[in-house]
């Protein structure tokens, strides 16, 4: 087995499925209809192990898509993508570490699902045009195409600079104290003043159900809960390739990602649905 090249590969292809559909329970879910297919392959037949089950999890991982799609429509409140605990040298691949950020991640859901396949092959993992076309069922001309189109709708709606580990860890380390002190005025200066929260408890737990804005908001929002609640512990985290914050609040988990511009926090993306908590304790190998 450790000779079969899809366990070699094992780490690239749950990337590739991650980044489509992010989910890590939808990601396996692929792999596992993705190992079945290579099972039944003829392996002499298979001139480039690599290339050929990056097309098989393409394909899988669209039409899993395609089958989401309908039910994310009726999610309950704002659907966030499922948070990974990653190991620090995630962040030492910048072009990686921002691919499965959250902030790109939710970029994402707003392409249609031969969009995002087609800008995940060819920005992150730069598969050629010809290859891609194979995965998507698109001509090589089509793709270019659909590649250029979604290069431009995620530069546009992603984050607008790039910040050092460092300077997103020290951020994030000020924030967290100002959540367990539920001071305000600390809450608001560690904000830019436009800040966007956006949190996903799936109807299962408490959660705000439509992004919130403005740091005044935000920041007294903090300051009730933490009156109500008994405890708030912060643990930093390496989650989707940076740092980011682990909270227990009265028993209750939660993983809280940040976007850094200009030494304040610009957004906010915090999942309190226990479903997509599973991948917390472990680091999730991840490569391209």
């Amino acid at each position: 087995m450790t000779g079969d090249p899809f366990v070699a590969h094992r780490s690239l292809l749950f990337t590739v499925a991650y980044e489509m559909l992010g989910s890590a329970a939808d990601a396996e879910d692929v792999l596992q209809e993705s190992w079945l297919r290579w099972a039944g392959v003829d392996r002499s037949a298979v001139r480039e192990p690599r290339a050929y089950l990056v097309r098989v999890v393409t394909r899988q991982a669209l039409n899993r898509l395609r089958t989401l799609s309908r039910s994310r429509e009726e999610y309950v409140g704002e659907w966030l993508p499922e948070p990974l605990l990653t190991s620090p040298d995630v962040a030492e691949d910048v072009e990686l570490a921002e691919s499965v950020s959250m902030a790109v991640l939710t970029v994402l859901e707003t392409l249609g699902p031969t969009e995002r396949a087609v800008f995940v092959l060819r920005e992150v993992f730069e598969m050629p045009y010809g290859e891609i076309a194979e995965a998507t069922g698109k001509s090589a001309a089509a793709v270019r195409q659909i590649a250029r189109r979604a290069r431009e709708h995620v530069v546009a709606r992603r984050p607008r600079m790039r910040v050092s580990r460092s300077e997103q860890q020290a951020v994030l380390e000020r924030f967290l104290a100002a959540l367990r002190t539920g001071n305000l005025q600390d809450l608001m200066e560690v904000m830019a003043p436009d800040v966007v929260l956006i949190a996903d408890g799936g109807g299962i737990v408490t959660a705000a159900r439509a992004p919130l804005h403005g740091s005044e908001l935000i920041a007294k929002l903090f300051t009730r809960a933490n009156r109500v609640v008994a405890e708030i512990e912060t643990t930093t985290v390496h989650l989707n390739g940076a740092p980011a914050g682990r909270l227990e609040v009265d028993g209750e988990s939660a993983a809280v990602s940040v976007v850094v511009e200009d030494g304040r926090i610009t957004r906010i993306y915090v999942v309190r649905n226990p479903r997509k908590l599973t991948r917390l304790d472990e680091p999730s190998e991840l490569a391209r």
